[in-house]
């Protein structure tokens, strides 16, 4: 097997990879990428405070969201303008910069999802 055919190792540009045709997937085109997302059972989500790395400032961490790119991005702008801050939205784990555990878990729940 030459090195070309055995495919990604590892890579943090793409996140998640279809394992058929192995392009990243929210573009794959075979439907096998987008059905293990959206046929994903959704956990529980989880709302935490952090300052690790960050100088001794505190964001709100919101992972294990089961959702796609462009609803994730959706749900980051939506508390984002909820909490009146900004934030970004990644590797399917949503930071908002400062305290609002409290309203972001009441804004999930809201939304339908398990926040603890």
């Amino acid at each position: 097997m030459s090195r070309k055919d055995r495919g990604i190792v590892y890579s943090t540009d793409h996140g998640r990879v279809c394992p058929e045709c192995g392009k990243p997937t929210d573009k794959c085109r075979c439907g096998t990428g987008s059905a293990a997302d959206s046929g994903a059972v959704q956990g529980p989500v989880h709302v935490r405070r952090s300052t690790k790395g960050r100088r001794g400032k505190t964001v709100s961490v919101v992972s294990g969201l089961q959702l796609s790119t462009v609803e994730l991005a959706e749900l980051a702008r939506e508390l984002k303008q909820r909490c009146g801050t900004g934030g970004t939205a990644k590797n399917n784990v949503i930071e908002i910069q400062g305290d609002h555990i409290e309203t972001l878990v009441a804004l999930l729940r809201a939304r339908g999802f398990d926040a603890k």
